[in-house]
This record gives structure tokens, sequence and C-alpha cells, in this order.
């Protein structure tokens, strides 16, 4: 018996291979929880998802959300309820982070209010539609923004994805705040770059941007910085969400939580 048997969980953005959704939900599935696999479209990538998890044991809801879209956030919510009778823990983990130029350049709609809208205003939206379920069902619940490195530090060429991320701290606290008289904890992951597919295109954009001879120096120089020498891995990510969601952190509720090796301090 997992320590999260008979709970379900919905990670937003984890219909990708090796992506950090899909590790946060294994790292689940290994501990009992139903699983909720949602990503843009169901897609065969995020049914081998959602398959790898089945085979780990978990009972798994596949439901495609463009969490931008409020109605779709919310029907969301609605399928993971009719399939499993509730939901315990939401994970705003869908996100952009492939839209790289310099502040001067950056295109205000398909650039700007696209990561804002996705990054930002998504985590609202499913937010705000998994606490009225969580309330209304009356058991408590947690919520989990993936957040990153920049929710807390500046980066060149960034500007709509730091932006947005720093937004995340803020609904984090705000939704805290409000939601903590309901049993609802509220809490932030703030990892340092993990090489996902997101990843390595922000690696190749970095390496060039930094004038590194290859992606491996790049990377090489970034484990060098950081004070555990390497980069993040979703497995990092994903035993940060366990203990948020877990039993243990019933009282820590307003956080934002790096997971870092050390590299962002504050």
């Amino acid at each position: 018996m997992g320590q999260f048997t008979g709970k379900t969980i919905i990670v937003t953005g984890s219909g990708k291979e090796k992506g950090l959704g899909q590790g946060i939900l294994q790292a689940f599935a290994d501990e009992g929880a139903n699983c909720v696999v949602s990503d843009l479209a169901i897609d065969a990538e995020a049914e081998g998802v959602a398959e790898e998890l089945r085979s780990r044991g978990a009972k798994v809801a596949t439901i495609a959300c463009d969490v931008s879209q409020p109605d779709q956030c919310e029907a969301l919510i609605a399928g993971a309820v009719e399939h499993f009778g509730g939901v315990d823990v939401l994970v705003n983990n869908a996100g952009i982070g492939f839209k790289m130029k310099g502040l001067l350049d950056v295109d205000i709609k398909d650039e700007w209010d696209l990561v804002i809208a996705v990054n930002l205003s998504g985590a609202f939206y499913c937010t705000q539609a998994a606490a009225r379920a969580m309330v209304k069902r009356g058991q408590g619940g947690r919520i989990i923004n993936i957040a990153s490195q920049a929710a807390k530090s500046g980066f060149p060429h960034l500007a709509a994805y730091v932006s947005s991320k720093h937004g995340m701290i803020g609904l984090t606290r705000a939704s805290a705040v409000e939601l903590g008289k309901e049993g609802i904890t509220v809490n932030a992951v703030c990892p340092n770059h993990v090489t996902t597919a997101l990843g390595a295109e922000q690696n190749e954009y970095f390496s060039k941007l930094l004038g590194f001879a290859t992606v491996q120096d790049y990377l090489a120089n970034m484990s060098a910085k950081n004070p555990m020498g390497r980069p993040g891995l979703p497995s990092d990510t994903a035993q940060a969400c366990l203990w948020l969601a877990s039993d243990a952190a019933c009282y820590v509720t307003g956080e934002g939580l790096n997971v870092s090796g050390g590299e962002e301090m504050h």
C-alpha cells in the first residue's frame, strides 16, 4: 500500500515522454495514486505515457486540456471527478519555455501573451476549478505549482517566462491564504534547469547566445556552477511534489521551494 493509494492526482502538461510531468506522475503512481495524464492533445505519445503508468499498477485517465482556455480547465477537473470520484492533488506543470528572444524583440501576441496565458493564467484557471471541486468534496487537497528558478531570479531572453514564473509565486501565496481554511495547501516548486525536451531547446539556444562552442560545453559550465555539480532531474522535482502532497507537509503552504542543488538559495 503506497502513501497515495486511493488518491487522485492531475498533472497538466504531462503527455510528453521523459518530460517533467511524466516524472511527477511516475513518482505518484509508484505510491499508489490514480493518475490523470493531461496535455494539449492525447496523442500516441501521451497514450504511451499512460500505458507506462499502468505498467506500474496505476489506474490512469487521459484528458486533453489547453490550459489557456478556462472551459477546458473546468472540463479537466470535472473529467477527473467523473473517473475517480474526486481530485486530491493538482500539479500545475503545463508551460511554455521555448519562446526565447531579446526583450526589445519580443512579439506581444505570439510570445508575451501566449506565455502568460499558458504559464500563469492556465495555472489560475486550473487552481480555481480544482479548488472548487476540493471545497465541494470537503476533504481538503494539495495544489502544487511548478514554477522555476526563474521565479526567483531574472534571466536574459526570457522576459515572458520569468514574469510568468514570478507570477506563479504570487498566485501560490494568494491562493494559500484563501484556501487554508478549507484544508487545501498551495505551494510552488522551483527547479533549476532540467534537461527535458523543452530543456534541450533552451540548451541549444543559450549555448549559442553565451558563446559556447558546443552544448556539452554549456552544460559542463552549468554543472560547474552548481554546488552539487549537476543540473536537475525530473525525479528531483517529483520527490519534492511527493513530500508537499503528503501528510508530512500538511502545515506547509504558500511556499516557493527551491529544488536546485543549491544554485538558488532565496
